[in-house]
């Protein structure tokens, strides 16, 4: 996932077993997912086409949220200082290999929607502490943002999910889409230091949480909610 080919996350090895309430940290409007298909988002020609290789290199995986998506529709494209992911599914990226070593940590990334649609409510992020990532057991803590000035955390314990936040928090710090069609940027961090985990948006913090109640050891990559285009720069693992 860093500068290396990190674009390379998105493999069609995962499927996830997911329930349909995972798609409470996609939308929380009735309606929102109808709406982008009355408004013809989900045929949108800049997404990938149905079917089109995503074209992995070794190391790289994907693990969507329903075990009906196909990966091949999560799709991914090289960049001079990152990638371009267009779905599609929603989806977990990792490299298996993207493990904090034990302590304190930092992962961060930036990540620009692009073209966002006004009121756009689907959302994208950081993930850590991934465990089992491509069996029935998967566990990690994720860190989202989307386009209405808002953030969440949460964890998912298998087909489960459990909200951290008490739901998606208003915050000054998210950049929100206020234009239609405009680039959308926000550098989103998670640091682990010591007891605490603190989640941080543009450089300002704005949750943090004991880490005794959160997955923190494992895997950390990267999740992108369905119907996005979505460039990730940045992505760094470290102290």
């Amino acid at each position: 996932m860093r500068h290396r080919s990190i674009i390379a996350f998105v493999l069609a090895m995962a499927v996830g077993a997911c329930a349909p309430a995972d798609d409470a940290d996609i939308a929380d409007d009735a309606g929102v997912e109808a709406g982008m298909e009355d408004a013809g988002m989900m045929d949108d020609p800049d997404m990938a086409p149905a079917g089109e290789s995503t074209g992995l290199p070794a190391g790289y995986a994907v693990r969507l949220d329903r075990d009906d998506a196909a990966a091949a529709d999560f799709h991914v494209e090289d960049e001079a200082s990152g990638m371009m992911i267009r779905t599609g599914p929603a989806g977990v990226l990792y490299d298996a290999s993207d493990v904090p070593a034990e302590g304190d940590y930092t992962v961060s990334a930036t990540f620009t929607e692009v073209g966002a649609p006004a009121n756009h409510r689907e959302a994208y992020g950081l993930i850590i502490g991934g465990s089992d990532l491509d069996g029935p057991a998967q566990s990690y803590t994720y860190f989202l943002v989307r386009g209405d000035g808002r953030y969440l955390v949460k964890r998912r314990d298998g087909s489960e999910t459990s909200d951290v936040t008490d739901g998606w928090q208003d915050s000054d710090a998210v950049t929100a889409g206020e234009q239609e069609g405009a680039d959308v940027t926000n550098a989103l961090s998670i640091a682990v230091r010591g007891d605490q985990v603190h989640f941080s948006v543009n450089g300002t913090e704005v949750a943090a949480y004991p880490a005794a109640d959160l997955d923190v050891a494992g895997i950390a990559g990267v999740r992108v909610n369905h119907n996005l285009n979505v460039r990730v720069e940045g992505f760094s693992v470290g102290a």
